[in-house]
C-alpha cells in the first residue's frame, strides 16, 4: 500500500508530531504534502528519509492550488489519501477525489465545543466540514469525546472511527540522570520545585493562568513553559506584571529554540508536575507524555483520562477554576511527596504501536471499499 498524507503546516504541534510519529510505526510507503508552511517538522520527517512536497498555498482561498495537489496525488499513484487539520481535509479530500483516489481518509484532531484548531465555529465553517466529509471513506476522532462532536455536528456515526493519539511510552521513560542533567542546564536552583506547562503558546492553553498561580506560592515553585506561538510576548508580560519574570522559563518553540540539545522528554524528566490548564482539549497529548514519564498532572480537560475507566490514570487530577484553584492543587500535589516514576496504565494504552495498528485496520477498510 502507498499513502499520501496531506496536513495544513508541518510547524510544530500536536497533530504535526503525532504525523510523524505514526510515520514511523506505519508499515506503508508515505509521502507528505504540507499545504503551507514547511517547518520544523518538515525538516525532521526529510530527517527520518520520508518525501515532503511543499504545495505552497498562499491562503484559504487560494483555489490554484487544487490542480497542483490533484497533479500530485496522480503522479503518486497512491493507493489512499490520508488527511489532518481543517484546511487540508477540505482540499485534500476534493484534490483526492478528482485524482480519482476513493479510499480517502481524514484525522480530526481538534473539534472542541465552540472552536476547530483555533477558528470559531461558524455554520459556514461546519456546513464546508460536512460537504467535503461525504467525499471520504471515513473521518477518524482521536477521543470518543471527539468522536460525540462530530456525531453531533452531523458527520454519519458509521463514517466515524475511533483511533486515539499515541505515545512513544520507551521515549519518555523516566532517567534520574537526564532529570539532572537537564535541571542544570535550564539553571535551576537546588531544590526548585518545576511546574511545567506544554502546548502552542495560544490564548486557548490559558497558561497565564498558571503564571498566576505559581505569583500565589512560594518562591521555589518554578514554571517552565514548552513551546513557541503568538502569545509568548503577552505571557512574558504577565510574568513581570505578576512578580514572576525570574521563576518562568520559556523554551521557544522545539526544536527550532530555546534551550539547545533539551528535547521534550528531558524537559520532562526535568518537571515535578505538569499542569494543562485548557479548558477544551481534543486529547491532551502533552498529559498522557507525562504520565509515560510517570509525573502526576494536573488538567482541566483531558478527554485521553475522561474516557478511560475511573482510576486508570493513576496520579492525574482535575482541577475546577482558575488560577487559586491551581495554586492549591499544586501545594497538595507537593506535600504528598514525589512518587515513583512509574508508568500507569493510561500510558500504555496510549502506546503508538496500538494506535497504528488500529489504523492500519482503518487503511484496510477503506481500501478494500474501492
Amino acid at each position: 500500500m502507498k499513502a499520501l498524507h496531506i496536513i495544513t503546516g508541518l510547524g510544530i504541534g500536536g497533530a504535526e508530531q503525532q504525523l510523524r510519529l505514526l510515520l514511523r510505526h506505519l508499515p506503508v510507503e508515505c509521502d507528505v504534502v504540507t499545504l503551507t508552511n514547511p517547518g520544523a517538522v518538515a525538516d525532521e520527517l526529510a530527517a527520518d528519509g520520508v518525501r515532503v512536497i511543499h504545495l505552497g498555498m498562499t491562503g484559504n482561498r487560494d483555489l490554484a492550488a487544487l490542480p497542483r495537489l490533484v497533479e500530485v496525488i496522480r503522479a503518486g499513484r497512491y493507493d489512499l489519501v490520508h488527511t489532518h487539520l481543517y484546511r487540508a481535509c477540505v482540499y485534500g479530500r476534493i484534490g483526492a477525489r478528482l485524482a480519482g483516489v476513493k479510499a480517502v481518509v481524514a484525522t480530526e484532531h481538534s473539534l472542541g465545543e465552540a472552536q476547530m484548531e483555533g477558528r470559531r465555529l461558524t455554520a459556514g465553517v461546519r456546513a464546508l466540514y460536512l460537504a467535503s466529509e461525504r467525499l471520504g471513506r471515513s473521518t477518524v476522532a482521536v477521543s470518543p469525546t471527539v468522536a460525540e462532536r462530530l456525531r453531533r455536528w452531523g458527520v454519519p456515526a458509521p463514517r466515524i472511527e475511533i483511533v486515539p493519539n499515541g505515545v512513544d511510552v520507551a521515549r519518555f521513560r523516566f532517567d534520574p540522570v537526564l532529570r539532572a542533567h537537564t535541571r542544570r542546564r535550564l539553571g535551576l536552583p537546588e531544590g526548585a520545585y518545576l511546574v511545567g506547562g506544554i502546548g502552542r503558546l495560544a490564548a486557548g492553553k490559558r497558561f497565564d493562568v498558571l503564571i498566576r498561580a505559581v505569583a500565589q506560592l512560594p518562591d521555589d515553585y518554578w514554571l517552565l513553559l514548552v513551546g513557541g506561538g503568538i502569545e509568548e510576548s503577552v505571557l512574558r508580560r504577565a510574568a513581570r506584571h505578576a512578580g514572576v519574570a525570574d521563576r518562568v522559563l520559556f523554551t521557544g518553540e522545539r526544536p527550532a529554540g530555546g534551550f539547545p540539545g533539551a528535547d521534550l522528554p528531558s524537559l520532562i524528566a526535568a518537571m515535578d508536575v505538569l499542569a494543562s490548564p485548557s479548558a477544551e482539549e481534543a486529547f491532551g497529548l502533552a498529559v498522557v507524555e507525562a504520565m509515560a514519564a510517570g509525573l502526576p498532572v494536573l488538567y482541566v480537560s483531558c478527554p485521553a483520562v475522561e474516557d478511560l475507566p475511573a482510576g486508570a490514570a493513576r496520579g492525574a487530577r482535575r482541577v475546577r477554576g482558575g488560577a487559586a484553584s491551581f495554586a492549591r492543587a499544586l501545594t497538595e500535589v507537593r506535600e504528598e511527596g514525589p512518587a515513583p516514576r512509574s508508568v500507569p496504565h493510561a500510558a500504555h494504552h496510549y502506546c503508538i504501536t496500538r494506535s497504528a495498528a488500529q489504523l492500519m485496520n482503518v487503511y484496510a477498510a477503506a481500501v478494500s471499499c474501492t
